[in-house]
């Protein structure tokens, strides 16, 4: 059976460091993820004119975190808070494919950051700073190696996350200070940390869209598996 093919978006810095010159970034467990649950992981450059191209070779989108921010303006924010930092080409590239991917109804997974443009791609405004909007938050970047645990997060039954992990509760990895900060028509909430902060969307009206705040690429739990088992499922599948 020939595997499904899985776009993961990639992530870029400029000269310096690995190279003197601009280069794009992936970090291995996102593609090793995908190939142990039987896809065949393919990166996608930032060429937003390729997009097209790109939806046709592909089974699957898979939207991956990063070091950086959805632009606010973008979710109708006029001001940027002092710890937003924006990569605009990728974003544009990965807003452009992510929308061609809904309008295509191809299975969509958004990690972390991605799960925050999947959540603004489906109409829904962001928290820009956790700390200073959310009183007595958790500390959502997390202070131990992301391949631990930092807090646990809540599943809301019925939801497909929870049809997929199958329990109520499940120990996450956080890196991240901004979240999904509404519930936009259409969009479901399907797990929060016990600060509330939302750790989880899906779209029911599309085959597979949906989004998780914490990193199940590094495999901290056997839920993880199952989300990337599940992910690949649905790509495999005819629609």
């Amino acid at each position: 059976m020939k595997k499904p093919l899985i776009g993961i978006t990639l992530d870029h810095e400029e000269a310096g460091g690995y190279s003197k010159f601009p280069w794009y970034a992936l970090r291995e467990n996102y593609a090793g993820a995908v190939a142990d649950a039987g896809g065949l992981p393919v990166p996608l450059s930032h060429d937003t004119w390729l997009v097209g191209e790109y939806l046709d070779l592909i089974d699957g989108l898979i939207i991956t975190g990063g070091n950086f921010d959805v632009d606010p303006a973008l979710f109708g924010d006029r001001d940027a808070h002092e710890t937003v930092t924006t990569k605009d080409r990728r974003t544009d590239f990965e807003m452009a494919i992510t929308r061609g991917a809904l309008q295509r109804d191809l299975p969509v997974f958004g990690i972390c950051g991605g799960q925050q443009l999947l959540h603004v791609a489906l109409g829904g405004t962001l928290i820009q700073h956790i700390p200073e909007a959310i009183d007595d938050s958790l500390a959502h970047e997390q202070p131990n190696p992301r391949d631990e645990a930092g807090h646990d997060v809540e599943v809301v039954e019925g939801t497909l996350l929870h049809r997929i992990v199958g329990t109520a509760t499940l120990p996450v990895n956080s890196a991240h200070h901004q979240a999904a900060k509404d519930q936009p028509e259409g969009v479901v909430i399907n797990a929060r940390a016990p600060d509330g902060v939302i750790e989880g969307i899906e779209a029911p009206r599309f085959r597979f869209c949906l989004g998780v705040q914490w990193h199940p690429e590094f495999h901290i739990s056997p839920a993880d598996g199952r989300l990337f088992a599940a992910f690949i499922k649905e790509a495999g599948r005819t629609p």
